[in-house]
């Protein structure tokens, strides 16, 4: 038993401990949690166990916190002599049947963990902390609390049990009561309930239908099957007269796996005459004996029993679930271990020791930085693309197949190419294709590609700060709060510094492709093979003729020529000649008009400007393919060159230049409360 009992004593520190550095539960501790609605009587089945009356009592919600009552079973010490003129020296009973249960005894008392060192041996002075402590954390009026309220009783007259008391369940606010009080208890409720580890205790009055249960109800929802559900009847002494609650003992009604306890606590008469709970357990004992219906079975009803068997219950679940308790709390010392390790040594002489942290930062920094972007971090992701894959997804995905995407057709229709051919020729008009126009729109298309250059740029500038962003979120940089702001600042104006040049870089990539129209190219298509290839696409050759077919063909005509003689069959129907048919005959003949203020070309294109509207549409589509090609392959390699490689090569020397100075080094390496109280809470629970 002594080692039964040292495993509840077990969990009941871890419970304190994780309550003491604020982690509510992490690992799921075994406990039993006790619910029921504010009628069923909790508070007396609690007191019965314990054997004294130090529980708040009143109308409403009285138990406003969950309430983790520890009992530890401990020998009573030798007797003192008692005071002369004392009930307990005379031999006599307190007044009234009263047992002294708010009277000090040395060998029973409570503590609790926000007062630690302080043992209270009055149990009204108990009852009185809690209401204090409730008041302070949850408010002066009918609000509740989820922070635990954590009360250890050290008594002879206990077995070592824990028990978490949870506020009872209500459905109409009442007085000052919040209107959505209800959903508040049942939310607290299920945050404890709801964890695999909890035993259900609930708490129902046998005087009223099982079925309508506020406490089973509740639990069932979370453990329909009844596993970790144990059931307690109160009120059984108040049943109509001829009924009793064996059927629900027999699991005849709602079964549960643990059980059902029947028990009898005092009434509000008992309460209010201060009758001792010696006196009521006494009572309930001879009830159970006496009673038909439970005399058989007297020995399972009844507060000790409901005691011995929460013990039990207790005992065996720790047990069950020790293996994975110290399995998790392995593996979250270890987490805390490390974490600890990182937080590293305080720092108790700055002069000494913070020019060495700031280099060792600095120096982590940049090689992290360099690592994501070269793809030989440490910790690579499995998950998502980052560091310097991002970048080349810029590169060759968005940049790429959006310059590709580029389509010089989508803003240039014939009639516009038709009106610059006209315009390229001046007043006297061309005699073949005009250079001049091909120029005029291959530089528009050009520059086209300005945007989407620029815009690459600001992409990959958003990534390395990106990759900024993910280092400053190392432990270090959460020590020393004052350094990570000073190092985002300096990096984010070091990149942007080279934003400057890597933008005018790629700015005088576009203002040379536009300056210089190199129709010389090795891939640009000639003019001649131009011309040639839109009179094939025109006039489609005829199928060859039979061997004995002459071809009819002028002397000194080629097959190119054919299509330019022949434009003046259609004249007819060009800009100048449509324009000029609109003449007026006035007397003395025909009159000539102004000409219009806005002049735009009309009419079907003739069969000369359609050659040669096609021709630069084909010389157009041949030289911005090759241009596109050599933008989509120099602004990556301009923004490699002025950004992506001048950070790795600079960055460390000028964050360098900035914080090794000794009027920074004291002034960035301040380190954060949080970090402090983390060190101090790590080194206080190792």
């Amino acid at each position: 038993m002594a080692m039964d009992a040292q495993l509840i004593k077990l969990v009941n520190r871890l419970q304190d401990v994780f309550s003491t550095v604020g982690v509510s539960n992490p690992i799921d501790l075994p406990q039993i949690t006790v619910i029921g609605s504010q009628s069923s009587g909790k508070s007396s089945v609690l007191e019965n166990i314990v054997g004294r009356d130090f529980l708040p009592r009143g109308t409403g919600i009285v138990t406003r916190r969950p309430l983790v009552l520890q009992l530890i079973n401990r020998p009573a010490t030798p007797a003192t002599p008692a005071t002369p003129g004392s009930p307990a020296a005379d031999g006599e009973p307190a007044a009234d049947g009263a047992s002294g249960d708010n009277q000090d005894n040395k060998n029973e008392w409570g503590e609790f963990l926000h007062a630690p060192n302080k043992r209270f041996y009055n149990f009204d002075e108990i009852r009185k902390e809690i209401i204090r402590d409730t008041d302070e954390k949850a408010g002066a009026n009918t609000g509740i609390s989820h922070q635990p309220i954590n009360l250890r009783i050290y008594s002879p007259n206990v077995l070592t049990l824990t028990l978490v008391d949870l506020p009872g369940l209500t459905k109409v606010p009442v007085g000052d009561q919040p209107k959505d009080i209800e959903i508040q208890i049942r939310e607290m409720l299920l945050k404890y309930i709801t964890k695999p580890n909890a035993i259900i205790l609930a708490v129902t009055a046998a005087n009223t239908d099982l079925a309508n249960s506020d406490g089973l109800k509740l639990a069932r929802e979370v453990d329909p099957e009844g596993s970790r559900t144990i059931g307690v009847l109160t009120k059984v002494d108040l049943m109509d007269p001829g009924t009793d609650v064996v059927d629900i003992l027999a699991g005849r009604v709602i079964p549960l796996r643990l059980g059902y306890v029947p028990v009898v606590n005092r009434g509000q008469k008992d309460i209010d005459k201060r009758k001792s709970i010696a006196l009521a357990l006494e009572h309930e004992r001879s009830y159970f004996e006496e009673h038909p219906s439970y005399r058989s079975k007297a020995q399972y009803c009844g507060t000790p029993f409901l005691a011995r068997k929460l013990n039990m219950i207790l005992l065996h679940h720790i047990k069950n679930t020790l293996p994975e308790i110290k399995n998790r709390i392995s593996a979250a010392l270890q987490k805390y271990q490390a974490e600890l390790a990182q937080l590293g040594d305080p720092i108790d002489d700055p002069s000494s020791s913070t020019a060495n942290v700031v280099l060792s930062v600095i120096t982590e920094f940049c090689n992290d930085f360099r690592n994501l972007l070269d793809g030989t971090a440490g910790d690579l992701s499995t998950v998502e693309l980052s560091g310097g894959a991002r970048i080349s997804f810029v590169f060759h995905e968005l940049f790429s197949n959006g310059i590709k995407a580029i389509d010089p057709f989508d803003q240039i229709k014939d009639t516009d190419i038709r009106t610059i051919m006209y315009n390229s020729s001046g007043s006297q008009p061309a005699l073949f294709v005009g250079a001049q126009a091909f120029e005029v729109l291959v530089k528009q298309q050009i520059k086209r590609l300005e945007d989407p250059s620029l815009k690459c740029v600001q992409l990959v500038y958003d990534e390395l700060a990106r990759i900024l962003a993910q280092l400053l979120q190392k432990p270090v940089f959460k020590r020393f709060p004052d350094l990570r702001d000073r190092v985002n600042s300096n990096v984010l104006q070091f990149l942007r510094k080279a934003l400057i040049p890597t933008n005018k870089l790629v700015t005088d990539l576009l203002a040379a492709e536009m300056c210089y129209i190199n129709t010389g190219h090795p891939d640009f298509i000639n003019g001649h093979r131009a011309t040639a290839i839109v009179q094939e696409r025109l006039n489609p050759r005829p199928p060859p003729p039979g061997p004995q077919a002459q071809p009819n063909i002028a002397a000194g005509t080629s097959p190119m020529q054919t299509p330019l003689d022949t434009t003046s069959s259609g004249s007819g129907s060009g800009f100048f000649t449509s324009f000029f048919s609109k003449k007026k005959k006035g007397a003395n003949g025909p009159t000539i008009d102004n000409p219009p203020p806005v002049l735009r070309p009309e009419g079907k294109l003739t069969d000369r400007e359609t050659l040669e509207t096609e021709v630069i549409k084909l010389l157009l589509t041949s030289y911005f393919n090759i241009v596109k090609r050599t933008i989509a392959d120099m602004v990556p390699k301009s923004i490699m060159l002025n950004l992506v490689a001048y950070s790795k090569e600079n960055m460390q020397r000028t964050l360098l230049a900035d914080l090794y100075q000794k009027n920074v080094l004291d002034e960035v390496l301040k380190e954060s409360d949080a970090t402090l109280a983390r060190r101090r809470r790590g080194q206080e629970d190792d």
